[in-house]
């Protein structure tokens, strides 16, 4: 998958992280210290919460609290001061398989949640700086309670090249996949251990 840079029309908004962009490859990436996950079909969505308040940004900085209701009612029911997540808005049918064009219809807005895959700030410390295991591990703990608007997006540390044919050979709509190496910090916006 070719991912393409457009200059952001949107406003950029204090408290925006712009995200880890893919890079793309030839082939999956082997190794001890990968870790691979479903891309769901969906929005790449950054979800801020500071006190009370949430903010859900586009990848570009957009802010499309708004439409996302789920996402925000469950944002405020995680036990923190603030937080910063990174993930994946999406739809999914009784499959539990993301349908994009309900997500681009604007008509199920109530109905999308995120599929969390990184954690990048939590309760005032940035979380960017520690390798992407503990960042999954804190998600994951964080997540673990929490069934209304969050999901914490699963990942395997395996082959690549298994992981990836048996995603290609899946009976489902979300063929692609992410890959990440788990010793790197964050760096925004694209990088080669993403």
């Amino acid at each position: 998958m070719m991912w393409h840079s457009y200059p952001s029309k949107a406003k950029v908004l204090p408290g925006f992280i712009e995200p880890c962009l893919p890079t793309p490859a030839a082939r999956a990436p082997t190794g001890a210290d990968w870790v691979h996950e479903i891309k769901h079909d969906g929005y790449r969505l950054m979800v801020r919460r500071s006190g009370d308040r949430v903010r859900i940004y586009t990848r570009r900085g957009a802010d499309w609290t708004h439409r996302f209701p789920r996402i925000v009612e469950g944002t405020r029911k995680l036990r923190v001061s603030s937080v910063l997540l990174d993930g994946e808005g999406v739809i999914c049918d009784d499959n539990r398989l993301a349908i994009f064009d309900r997500l681009h219809s604007k008509a199920d807005d109530e109905s999308v949640f995120l599929y969390a895959f990184d954690l990048l700030e939590l309760n005032g410390d940035d979380c960017r700086r520690l390798p992407l295991g503990e960042r999954k591990s804190q998600l994951q703990r964080l997540l673990a309670r929490t069934t209304h608007g969050i999901h914490y997006n699963e990942h395997l540390q395996d082959d690549g090249r298994l992981v990836f044919e048996n995603a290609c050979n899946a009976s489902c709509a979300a063929r692609r996949y992410r890959a990440s190496h788990g010793t790197e910090r964050v760096h925004s916006p694209r990088g080669k251990s993403f």
